[in-house]
């Protein structure tokens, strides 16, 4: 695969917590470049395994574009805190909440895009509320439940997360090379100490509650077409979480817009960053101000 030249996240960029009715959240804000005439503003929603700084190497080039990001932690991820026993809290109702409470605190008009697992957490917020937001975009997240392989994959690490510690699994995994679960734990935008201190900071529950959703998902996409939103699909052109011909027909199924991105798999916001904001910004830039 080839690799980006740009690997550099914005100067700009702002971390710190996001206040709403239901807690704190991390937050990696990127306002607009200077002197760009503001377009909008977005909330970025990561998956699996994953968190707020999977969008990095985007933003800057949205903020270029006009468009304020914000990256997100959801409940129990990385820097936002949670529970670490109990599954109840991280039910998919109780997350979609969450991303409610977060464009409520950043206010209407916005766009969303969740990728993965973050996109059927999204998909779950905007069939309670779609009134925060302006668009939809879903990056390689599908329609229904995770390819068998890839529950196979999640089924062992809710196994092992059942009997070891975070760090004894942290070590499991490092033993095995680069995994290739959903999200890939210690795969991602950062060098290995960050990739260590993002799983440390992970809850146990909330992988094993949200590695059971992926695996159990119902498809909800004739629900979500009736919505009154723009939508976008845009995946890699290699997918085994959710193969490219569910995406398509998902796409078809919801009247969206569908890009693909060359030389990315399941995460193109890190395989391919600049060919990723660049076609998310040109979808956003057909959207309507609010």
């Amino acid at each position: 695969m080839t690799k980006p030249a740009a690997r550099t996240p914005s100067p700009d960029a702002r971390a710190y917590p996001l206040r709403t009715a239901r807690g704190d959240f991390a937050v990696v804000d990127v306002p607009v470049s200077p002197g760009v005439e503001p377009r909008g503003t977005a909330l970025l929603v990561p998956g699996f395994t994953g968190s707020k700084e999977d969008f990095r190497l985007m933003q800057g080039p949205l903020a270029a574009r006009g468009y304020r990001t914000v990256a997100v932690d959801g409940r129990g991820q990385f820097e936002s805190d949670g529970p670490a026993d109990d599954e109840t809290a991280y039910a998919q109702p109780e997350l979609a909440r969450d991303v409610l409470a977060q464009a409520e605190a950043l206010g209407a008009g916005l766009h969303l895009l969740g990728h993965s697992l973050g996109g059927q957490i999204s998909r779950a917020a905007v069939l309670l509320d779609h009134s925060p937001f302006v668009s939809f975009t879903l990056m390689s997240s599908g329609p229904a439940q995770i390819s068998v392989s890839q529950q196979q994959r999640v089924k062992l690490l809710r196994d092992a997360l059942a009997v070891l510690t975070m760090a004894e699994v942290w070590e499991v995994i490092q033993s095995m090379g680069a995994p290739e679960e959903v999200g890939g734990p210690a795969r991602g935008i950062g060098g290995p100490d960050l990739m260590r201190r993002r799983w440390l900071g992970n809850k146990p529950a909330q992988l094993i509650a949200t590695g059971r959703q992926l695996s159990t998902e119902p498809d909800r996409v004739a629900e979500l077409a009736e919505l009154p939103l723009p939508f976008h699909v845009l995946s890699g052109v290699r997918d085994d979480t959710w193969p490219l011909p569910l995406l398509d027909d998902m796409a078809v199924r919801l009247h969206a817009r569908r890009t693909v991105i060359e030389d990315a798999e399941h995460s193109p916001n890190a395989d391919q960053p600049l060919p990723t904001a660049r076609a998310i910004a040109d979808f956003w830039d057909t959207v309507p101000e609010a």
